[in-house]
């Protein structure tokens, strides 16, 4: 079977617009692609313009749709609202909120500094506290409806797992929020769901987290029942059906997407256990040297 086919109809998304946040790289690329494929407008942003430039030349060549790069670091209110502004400018209307800017890196917890920890919380949960908020009291005031927020989450973030602390935390609060204001402010006419990814492998993402040779240590895809890890289309294709009219009655609903993986051993970091101090130490150090590069 090719895991890569598309799934729903040319024109599934037509004339919606969709606020893609990190959608300039990994899995918020692929995801912003299929959109654009389906006939929508995306709004993509990160704190790298250069790098957003790049991928809207790329993606509107490749698919023919509007791509507006806006630079914004999520964690900063003002600068979350400023895009929402450019977006509207551009577009009219924003149909859907895409949270899928993210922060991770794996670490015993003890070796965290508390700056390091609170980067993580800022950028995942902060960050999505702020576009949702942005977005959502603007659609209040303004009485739009049929509104959508889609938030990625992880496996862990109802199980927690070790060794990817900051993250587990900042991701069961996204949960939390998700299922909350499904409820609240459905009489607005806003749907919010979640999707909860498994083992999806993008270079930067996975470089950072598991550098060198640690990636064929701890092969995630053994951990999967299905013995494989997601195709990006895979994902794609749930967040396009979440996001588009064929869903209206999904609400309040976390999707896990990971071939069964969080079943068969919560926690997907779980197995660092084996790791020795030594290793974290080089590991710490890789991590160090790609940062500053």
């Amino acid at each position: 079977m090719d895991y890569t086919k598309k799934m729903l109809r040319d024109d599934a998304l037509k004339g919606k617009t969709i606020v893609v946040t990190g959608g300039g790289s990994g899995l918020g690329k692929a995801m912003t692609t299929y959109f654009l494929e389906l006939g929508a407008n995306v709004v993509i942003t990160s704190r790298n313009i250069e790098k957003l430039q790049t991928v809207k030349t790329e993606l509107e060549s490749q698919t023919g749709g509007k791509v507006l790069a806006v630079q914004c670091d999520v964690r900063n209110y003002d600068e979350v609202e400023a895009m929402m502004k450019a977006s509207l400018e551009a577009f009219g209307t924003v149909d859907v909120l895409l949270n899928n800017a993210a922060g991770n890196f794996i670490s015993p917890t003890e070796r965290l500094s508390a700056n390091a920890f609170d980067t993580i919380i800022d950028i995942v949960l902060k960050g999505t506290k702020n576009c949702t908020l942005a977005f959502g009291k603007y659609w209040i005031k303004n009485k739009e409806t049929e509104k959508v927020v889609l938030n990625i989450v992880t496996t862990y973030a109802w199980t927690g797992s070790a060794y990817v602390v900051p993250s587990a935390t900042a991701k069961a609060g996204v949960l939390a929020m998700t299922r909350s204001l499904a409820v609240e402010w459905a009489k607005y006419g806003m749907r919010f769901n979640a999707i909860a990814p498994g083992p999806f492998p993008t270079k930067g993402a996975w470089d950072r987290l598991l550098p060198g040779d640690l990636k064929e240590k701890f092969d995630l895809a053994k951990k999967v029942p299905l013995k494989r890890v997601g195709e990006h289309q895979e994902l794609a294709n749930l967040a396009a059906y979440l996001v588009s009219d064929f869903s209206a009655y999904v609400n309040g609903e976390v999707i896990t997407i990971d071939g069964g993986e969080w079943l068969k051993g919560a926690g997907q970091m779980n197995l660092l256990e084996e790791v020795p101090e030594e290793m974290w130490d080089m590991l710490e150090m890789m991590i160090r040297a790609k940062k500053n590069k």
